[in-house]
Parts: C-alpha cells; structure tokens; sequence
C-alpha cells in the first residue's frame, strides 16, 4: 500500500512539541532534516512509530528521520505545507543548528577554532621569545650581537604578523576567502601605520591623522589585538558572501573582492577601531586607578581581569603605566608583579590540564604552552587550553588575584618593563618575593585546577595492557589506517577502512536498516580487534550518548557514520569508550573509539562496524570496497 504523504508529514508534525519549536527543515536524498527550539518536547518514541519513518537519529545539532529516496522529498513538501514554513537548504540547517547554541559557548567555539589551528606558531614564537629575552637581560653585550637580532627577528615574527594569521583563520571558520582575510589582517598592521607598540611613547600630536568622510582616524596599527581582528573579518565574510550572491557572475570575479576589501578595511578603521581604541582608554585610567587602591586590593582586582584583557587583545597598551612608572624619579615598575601574578596563574591553571588530563592530543598542547606563559607569553595558554576549558582560566584569574595582592603588599617593583613571569627575575627589586609571589600565583591556579576541573570521559584515551593485540596492531604502523585499505571513494575524497578486519557488502550486514542502504552506502567490517580510528581528516560531528557510534564530517561534505555492532544501542554504552567529542577536529589514523569485543558478544549482538557515507547520494559516482577491488583486478 502506497504511503499517504501528507499523513506522514501531520503525523511527524504532531509529535514536534508545536511549530514554534521548529526552527529549520531541509530535507537530503534519504532523511528529513530538522533543527527544534527544545528537544525535551519532541515525542522521540511516538516519532519512530510513524508510518514511513524508518529511522532516527540526531546529528550535530539536527534531529533526523530515514524516510527513504523518492519519499522524503513528497514527505517535505506537505510539511511545508502543513507548518507554513520555507523550505530550506542542508546548509541552512545546519547554520540554524549551530546557532541554538548559547552566546558564550558560540563565542568560545570560535575563538577555539581560531586558534587551534594557529598554536603550533604561537607556542614555539612563545618559548623562543622569552628565551630570547631572558637571555638578553641576563647577558647584555649578547643584546648587540647579530644572533640576538636574528633570533629576535624569529621568535617575534608570529606576534608581530599576529592579525594577518588570525585574520586567516578567521575567514577559514567564517567561510570566507582566506587570501581576502589575509589583506585584510595586513592592513591592520600596514607599514604606513604606527605600531600600536610604539604609540604609548608618542605624543597625540606626533600621531598622523585620517580625514575620511565625517570620520578622524588615528593612523595606528593593531600588533598584539585579536578580538578587533576576528570582528573585522567575520563582517568581511558576510559582505563577501552577501555581494557573490547579488552581483553578476560575468562582474563578480573584480568586483567581490574589491568592495569586500575596501568596505570592510573602512568600517574596521572608521568604527572597530576607534571604539576599541575607546575601550583601551578606559581600561587603561581604570587600571591606573585601581592599582593605587590601598591595601592591595585594586591590585588583586587588576591580577584577577588582566586575562580577560589578553582575549580581548588590549593588554599590551599597559606598557603606557609601566613607562610612566619607570620614567619618575627613582621609578619603580609596580605593575609588573600584577601581570606577572596574572601570567604565572595561567601557566599553573595550563600546567594542571596537562598534569591531570588523559588526552595524549590535550598534554601535548598543555605542556609547551603552559612552559611558554611561564616565560610571560600567555596566549597559547589561554586560547588553546585554559579558556577552552573555561574553569582552568577562572582558577587562573583567581591564582592571579592572590599573587598580585601579595606583590602589592610586598612592595615588589622591577626595573624595566615587558618582561614578566621567570625571565622577571633579571628586572625584580627583590628576588626572594618575587619567588614566593610566582609560587602563590601559580601554586593556587594548580590546585585549584586539579580539584575544580574535570574532564569530560570521551575526551580520555582508555590505555590498554602491554600485552594487548589493539596496541601491538597500532603500534607496528605509525599511521594505522593509511595502511588499511579504501573503502568507499567519490569525488570528495577516500574514506579508509576505520577498523581492522574482514570487510563485508553492506547487503550483507545483519540489519535490514544498514544492509538496504536507505542510511546511505558503505560496508561492514567484522573486526579483529576493538578499536575504531579515523579514516581521513575531518571533524566529529557527533557521539552517541551511549557510545556506540560516531558521525563525521569530512572532505567535500562527506558525512561519515560509523556504527559498531547491531542493535548495540540497547547496551546503554556498556563497553564503548569514545576518544573523541563533537568538534573535535581529528586526523586519518587518530583513535577515535575503543570497544568491548567481549562485552558485545555476551550481549547477543553482532560487532559488526558498520561504515556508511550517509549522504552518498550528493554525490554522482560512489565506490564501495567491492567494486574498489575489481577495478584494480
């Protein structure tokens, strides 16, 4: 009996908490794709019972039914109908499902994939930086010679060129053309302007000024910002985005770019600018302020939001205070020690990650970073663990409170400026208290880290015994899965098998939902051993909660399922241990999941892995292993 169509689609609408808790529908080849306000009203079992849905499962933010290929697209359109919506495409829906997310977590998803990608540059400018300056106050004539001027020149091209590499990163999460970002972060720190470093010693009336339209633009550079970069290129992105839509194609190729640059290079230096540039003032007289407080208090307050400064990319105008304090009779640096307490919390907070986590991905960053923000260079700390993580940075904010309060106390001055954390004991007034300050600072973000942070379980490697055939199979290949054959290919790329074993047709696996392809196609893998790795790079676009499977978004917009064993769902995670979390980027050969062989056996399941390219049908010519191999023969 054929499907009534319409029936399918009130029936699905009625078991949606309401059409005010729909917010996108789309629909690909196979699945009706839905983005909803508030999963708790969604009637899930009722959802599954419907005539026509064959399946369901959610997906980085999508709540999604298998209607099958040639149905769901009548079954969409009476939604459509039914609800009053639009309709909508895959990529709307998957904006729409990103959105949901709160503002904070939003923010600190991007400034996490902003910089992730960045830190190896950051952290090895970082550690060769402070080495470089500890080695100079510590040696002077060293300061004259041409291998300090060469290493100088090495260790501060990633912060002096800081924007262009934000700016690039930036469009790449925005979507937007990275060469366009990369002219736009140029011009933040161009050769005409003056560098924002060196503004503090100037006079307001030695700083060239723009004339344009009704604006008056002081012609300063943005060396050390991050925030006023990823604003501007973020609006970069949606100009361009916005123009290759609404301009001509035979126009586009000149035109696009041209606005794009020059509108927002005028909107970042007329607007942007200039209220950050308001914001440093103000920031600026109110650090001047609090730190006169008695009793240490403002200087807690200062050691407590300096971080909060390094996000926002304004610390470096502090360099004004410590000038002005050094340049009065028998001057003495007082703000060092603040910033000094501030850094060396974040090195405690970062060291403790890397102590107390069990991600070999995550102690790999942890170390280096927290090394460099001992030596003063705070942001791959920051940005790529502590703020990620959010509680480690408030323990550092918290460690850097009580560490200025003692420094302030104490008296403690230096005798110079910009430098801090271990290479300020060249500058210190008082070696011993410095020591204990570093110790107070830093000794209270780490223990407050270990004892407040806790690490999500998927995000731990679950080592094995010595003995293990798992680490000896890993172990024997640096990179597992290249060596492991192709199982599927289109013209978005490979995916390479994710398991070891015997590979199998996918009409062969022992569910009627998997074997008939209405999931997408693929194959199964009878495993030999109980792991699953990646097989290309790409990035986790879900976890099930109970273990069992993993989605992935790959080249070209491959989306790959990889589900292990049958109806396993029903083991409520029993021996699965997932590796890896949603957003997590991940490259071909890293460990993403470990499972139970055992355990599923004595469930009574299959632990067949089944590997499914679930938006196969997006693509015009799929290979699956089978057909893989007798090309080749």
């Amino acid at each position: 009996m054929a499907l009534d169509y319409r029936r399918c689609a009130q029936e699905i609408f009625s078991h949606l908490g309401g059409r005010e808790n729909i917010i996108s529908a789309a629909h690909c080849a196979t699945r009706l794709r839905l983005v909803i306000a508030d999963n708790s009203k969604v009637d899930k079992k009722e959802l599954e019972d419907v005539e026509g849905v064959k399946g369901m499962f959610e997906s980085n933010g999508q709540l999604q039914l298998i209607i099958g290929t040639g149905t769901v697209n009548k079954v969409y359109d009476e939604f459509l109908d039914i609800t009053g919506m639009t309709a909508a495409t895959k990529a709307d829906v998957k904006a729409a499902a990103a959105a949901r997310q709160p503002l904070p977590k939003r923010l600190i998803k991007v400034l996490g994939d902003v910089f992730v990608p960045i830190l190896p540059a950051i952290v090895a400018s970082g550690l060769m930086m402070g080495l470089v300056e500890a080695i100079g106050k510590a040696s002077p004539a060293f300061v004259n010679s041409d291998w300090y001027s060469f290493l100088d020149m090495v260790s501060g091209a990633a912060f002096a060129y800081l924007p262009v590499i934000i700016a690039i990163s930036t469009a790449r999460v925005f979507g937007g053309n990275i060469f366009l970002g990369a002219v736009v972060g140029l011009c933040m720190i161009h050769s005409n302007l003056i560098n924002a470093w060196a503004v503090s010693g100037m006079k307001a009336s030695q700083i060239p000024v723009w004339h344009l339209l009704c604006f008056h633009v002081k012609a300063v550079g943005y060396q050390g910002h991050v925030i006023p970069v990823i604003i501007a290129v973020w609006i970069m992105c949606m100009v361009e985005k916005w123009l290759h839509k609404h301009v001509p194609e035979m126009l586009d190729l000149f035109v696009t770019p041209l606005c794009t640059v020059l509108f927002t290079t005028f909107i970042t230096f007329t607007i942007i600018g200039p209220i950050f540039s308001t914001a440093e003032t103000y920031i600026l007289h109110g650090a001047q302020l609090l730190i006169t407080v008695g009793h240490g208090i403002g200087a807690a307050a200062m050691g407590a939001i300096y971080p909060v400064t390094v996000v926002m990319g304004l610390h470096h105008m502090y360099n004004v205070i410590e000038a002005g304090m050094l340049a009065e009779k028998n001057g003495l640096n007082i703000w060092m020690p603040i910033a000094t307490a501030a850094n060396f919390a974040q090195f405690g907070a970062c060291l403790a990650v890397a102590v107390k986590t069990k991600s070999h991905k995550r102690r790999e960053i942890a170390f280096p970073s927290s090394l460099s923000a001992s030596l003063g260079i705070t942001e791959p700390a920051i940005f790529g663990v502590n703020l990620r993580l959010m509680k480690p940075f408030v323990c550092g904010m918290i460690g850097g409170a009580v560490g200025a309060w003692f420094g302030s106390i104490s008296h403690l001055g230096a005798k110079a400026y910009g430098v801090t954390g271990i290479s300020g004991l060249l500058t210190i007034n008082h070696i011993p208290l410095y020591l204990v300050e570093l110790a107070i600072a830093g000794g209270i973000a780490f223990a407050l880290t270990m004892v407040i942070w806790k690490e999500d379980p998927a995000e731990q490697d679950h080592p094995k015994g010595e003995e293990d055939v798992l680490d000896a199979l890993v172990e024997e290949k640096e990179e597992p899965n290249k060596e492991m054959p192709v199982l599927i290919r289109c013209e978005a790329g490979e995916v390479h098998a994710p398991a070891y074993g015997q590979i199998i047709p996918r009409e062969e696996i022992k569910d009627e939902t998997f074997a008939s392809g209405v999931l997408g196609d693929g194959v199964g893998i009878e495993p030999e051993v109980g792991l699953v790795v990646a097989p290309f790079d790409g990035e986790i676009a879900n976890v099930a909660e109970t273990g069992h499977a993993i989605g992935l978004e790959g080249p070209g917009d491959m989306e790959l399922l990889i589900h292990i064993g049958v109806d396993t769902v029903k083991m409520k995670g029993k021996g699965f241990h997932p590796l890896v979390k949603e957003g997590d980027h991940v490259t071909v050969g890293q460990k993403l999941l470990e499972f139970d062989r055992d355990e599923i056996a004595k469930a009574g399941f299959p632990d067949t892995v089944v590997v499914l390219l679930t938006n196969s049908d997006d693509y015009e010519d799929v290979k699956c292993y089978g057909d893989l191999q007798k090309e080749e023969e």
